[in-house]
């Protein structure tokens, strides 16, 4: 089992929601910064938002106001709710926990989203 496991992707209508989940192991949701990255086809990675221990957050222009990432500390488990989906945001979504001065950085396997009619 990997340390990060994402579900909830899948197919949407542009102007549609889609929830995104990523579970996490305990020690690695008590003490890192949880991510979301996405790639779409013949592109790089991009970060897309994140989600401190404390609780802030901060995302990428292109999703302000229409993304939002969130924690359960009970569940271990982050969140990114996409609103108003568009074309664009078609990529592979991934699940990253990282922490200042730590090699160690993690990666969960990815789930689709694809936007379209």
């Amino acid at each position: 089992q990997g340390q990060l496991v994402e579900s909830g992707g899948g197919l949407v209508q542009p102007g549609g929601s889609l929830r995104l989940s990523c579970a996490a192991s305990k020690s690695i949701f008590n003490s890192y910064n949880m991510n979301w990255y996405r790639q779409a086809t013949g592109k790089q990675r991009e970060l897309v938002a994140t989600i401190a221990v404390g609780g802030s957050t901060n995302y990428a222009d292109s999703v302000k106001g229409r993304f939002t990432m969130s924690r359960d500390n009970a569940k271990n488990t982050v969140y990114l709710q996409m609103n108003n989906l568009k074309p664009e945001d078609t990529a592979v979504y991934y699940c990253n926990a990282d922490r200042r001065y730590d090699p160690r950085i993690y990666w969960g396997r990815g789930t689709q989203v694809t936007v379209s009619s």
